[in-house]
Formats: C-alpha cells, structure tokens, sequence
C-alpha cells in the first residue's frame, strides 16, 4: 500500500545509485533573478545546452519594484539582476515573462494560476517556498543553485527520497479562521525543526475543505516546519481551479488528465513514517510575537513565559521584537501592514481584506502596502470592484512582486518598527534591518490596518 508521496516520486525515478541518491525526472523548473545566474554561467562554461527548454519558465519576481515598473529600474543591483534574467532566458531560448508582461508575477503565483502547474508533476525552483505548487498535488520542492544547473543541463536531480508524513486537521474551522492561521498552527505545534527530513501530505476535514487559495497557502508554509515540501491530493477543488487555464489540457487532452489525477491519492492502508492530526476547534486567528515562524500564538493568548519554551532564542527573540513574556500583543500599536506574497498575494487574500476594509477607513498611523501576487490577480481585483473598495478605504494597490516579504527591492520596513504581515518568515531584518515583522492572515491584517493596533478580526467581522 503507497503514500501519494511513492506514487508520484516512483513514477519519476530514472535510476538509484546504490547506497546513494535517486535521480528523479523533473516535469518543470521555474526560474526567478535571485538564484538562476551561477547556473546559467555554469551552463555557459561547459557550453552546455538546456536539455528541455520547454519545461523552464523564468521571470522576475524578489528585486522588482512595486511601483513605476514601466520605467527604468532605480536600484542597480535590482536592475542588474532582473535584466540579467531576460538576457539568459533569451540566449538559452526560455519562456520568460519579464516586467509589465501580463504574464508576470511571483514565480509561485503564476505557475499554478496558468496551469503550469499540474497534479503528478515533480516541480523545482531555486526557492524554498515552491512547496506551495504542492497544493496542486505534485510534488514541488526548493533546490540549489548547483542543482538548478544539474536540472537545465538534463531535467534531472540527485535527491534523497524523504520519509513521509501525513498531518490531518479535523472539524470545522471557526470564524475568522484561514489557512495562514492554520500554518501558523502547525508551525506553533511542530517547531521550525519538526517536520525535518519528510515530505508532508495535509488530509482532513479542513483541507479538504479548503479553497485552491487556502491550499497554497498552507503548502507553502511547510518549509517554515523543516519539511522538504508538502502537498494535498487532488480533488474536484483541484480539477476545477485547473479546468480551462492557459497551460491546462484541453478537450480528449483533459477527460485522460483527470482520469490519471483521480488515481493520485495514498492507498486506504498507506502506512506513513509519522502521522498527526489535529482538531480545528483548536484554532484561532494566530499572530506571532517572535524571530521565526514558530513562535506564534492564538490572538486572544499571551506570549509564553520563558520557562515554558527550551529555545535558547527565545530571549533575544524577545528583545529584537521589544515584547516581554507574558504580556499580550492584542491592542499593541502598529506602524506597518503589508498584504502580499507567495503565502497571501491570491485573491482570496485581497477579498478577505476588502471584507474588513469595506466601510472603514485605514488608520492614520499605519503604513499599507497591498500587492497583489501577478499582474493576473491584479486584473481581478479591478473586475471585481475590490480596487474601488479599497480605494475609498484610504488603501492604495501596488505593482506585483515579493515586495516586503524579503526586501530586496525598495519595500523596506524601518529599524525598530513594527509591520503586521501576511508574508511567510519574520527572521531579524527580513523585512528590512531592524525591522520587527509580526506574521498573520489577510484577515488580522485588515484588522490592524484600519485600527492601528493588532484587532482580533472577529470583532470586526
């Protein structure tokens, strides 16, 4: 009896090297500026060729500017960077979609939105959150740059096979409850070490329950556990998220695809190398308080006392964020909100948002930047009037890109202030130097942004 996991890795084995790794076939890399040009360069010197150029699509996402991309990019390590992309792309005969492209976006976006990415796939991107296109049931992990270049040279990887986990979330998710929160969660739960070495599959009631939107959300946030990737099996949410997008197949193409991705579940009897689950009841709105994804507790709650967490961090983690154990972060004032990213850019995020937002105005003392994660999500946001709504809210829609989420283009949080975000890591100066990132949903941003002080959003709902 197999995991989903077996099926889908098996089926992409080329070879085991004895007492070694695997070399698994790889149906699609994505590549972004940050990690692909030491590949490039490596393919250049061996004068090599890529070996499926069709399965490679590049664009620009981390160093592009939020705002004025149909001018000249001002910083010149940015721009150096994202003109550095599209010379590559071109000269290896890639798929790129470059700035202003109607097709651009964040990389982990765009791919499951056209179709790119599919159920059965083995996915890769040199970034650590492409666990997100797991959602679509495929299996989709981060890689290195070395191994970026071993994948253009032969649409091959040595990997290890990872154990296998299932985490499985039962019940009823409550109001004001979403995926970011049920991630922030698991992550409380786990720690940011405990789903190291495996890959994870999310069942349950609440996952399956969950839109596409939700599901790449919670996908996404598996690094932040230490897994190497983590996925849902394909249902009829999928089939029909996927039906009719640019990439997806068509007609006779279609019915054979989802006759194959209905076989794409774990075995009744699958026996799994860990197994958790979980009670949704449990869960409430979450925030965190601390210098990485884990240290993270229910809105309502108050940070924990010191004698109660092992981690030899958690002091300092105190001291970067100026809070004290024991005290809560419910009603502390604000400075920053940022809604975007590959965990929170789609546009459920920016409708949940709007619910908030809709018939109030932003707070005075906040700071908003809400970018939308491709220029897609940003065509649907003006289709569905959430543009005007967020507009007569005092609220003002940027260009798409990671934006704050990381800070290597001009979305810098100032030293010492405080920026409620929906993005994926809260590390010390993540978000800028000095910067103090407090990570949430859509819905507890929207909450902070228009009282200036963290708001349980169910107060507001």
């Amino acid at each position: 009896m197999n995991t989903l996991f077996d099926k889908i890795w098996d089926k992409h084995v080329v070879q085991t090297v004895p007492d070694g790794p695997t070399q698994l076939y790889i149906d699609r890399l994505y590549c972004h500026e940050v990690t692909s040009p030491q590949a490039f360069d490596g393919m250049r010197a061996r004068g090599l060729q890529c070996f499926r150029p069709d399965h490679i699509y590049c664009m620009p996402d981390h160093n592009t500017p939020t705002h004025d991309q149909d001018k000249p990019i001002e910083d010149p390590v940015s721009a150096k960077s994202v003109s550095t992309l599209a010379q590559n792309a071109k000269e290896f005969g890639l798929t790129h979609y470059g700035m202003m492209d109607p097709s651009n976006g964040i990389i982990h976006v765009v791919g499951p939105e056209k179709g790119l990415s599919l159920p059965g796939m083995t996915i890769v991107c040199g970034d650590s959150h492409t666990s997100t296109h797991g959602a679509m049931g495929a299996v989709a992990f981060g890689i290195g740059t070395s191994e970026v270049e071993m994948v253009m040279a032969s649409q091959c990887i040595l990997q290890q096979k990872p154990k296998s986990m299932r985490i499985n979330i039962n019940g009823t998710m409550q109001k004001g409850v979403t995926a970011k929160d049920v991630a922030l969660y698991l992550m409380a739960k786990l720690t940011t070490s405990g789903a190291t070495g495996y890959f994870v599959e999310y069942a349950g009631d609440v996952v399956r329950a969950l839109s596409m939107e939700g599901r790449l959300t919670l996908c996404n946030l598996s690094i932040e556990m230490g897994a190497r990737g983590g996925f849902i099996a394909p249902d009829e949410t999928t089939f029909e998220y996927i039906k009719g997008r640019e990439f997806a197949p068509k007609g006779v193409d279609w019915d054979k695809a989802v006759a194959y991705w209905q076989t794409l579940k774990s075995d009744d009897n699958a026996v799994f190398d860990k197994e958790l689950t979980f009670d949704a009841a449990d869960i409430e709105p979450r925030i965190t308080y601390g210098t990485n994804p884990g240290m993270g507790i229910g809105i309502t709650e108050s940070i924990p006392m010191s004698c109660e967490i092992e981690d030899i961090g958690f002091r300092k983690a105190l001291d970067y964020m100026g809070f004290e154990a024991g005290e809560k972060v419910l009603g502390m004032q604000i400075d920053y909100v940022f809604l975007g990213a590959c965990t929170n850019g789609r546009i459920e995020d920016f409708r949940a948002f709007a619910s908030i937002a809709k018939g109030r105005k932003k707070a005075d003392n906040v700071v908003a930047w809400l970018v939308p994660g491709s220029w897609a999500v940003d065509r649907q946001i003006r289709e569905e009037g959430l543009d005007k709504v967020l507009t007569e809210a005092g609220f003002e829609i940027r260009q798409p890109g990671c934006s704050a989420c990381l800070a290597m283009n001009d979305d810098k949080v100032p030293a010492g202030k405080y920026a409620v975000s929906t993005s994926n890591r809260n590390f010390e100066g993540r978000q800028g130097p000095g910067a103090r990132t407090i990570l949430c949903s859509p819905l507890v941003a929207a909450a902070a942004a228009v009282t200036g002080i963290i708001t349980d959003p169910r107060t507001l709902l």
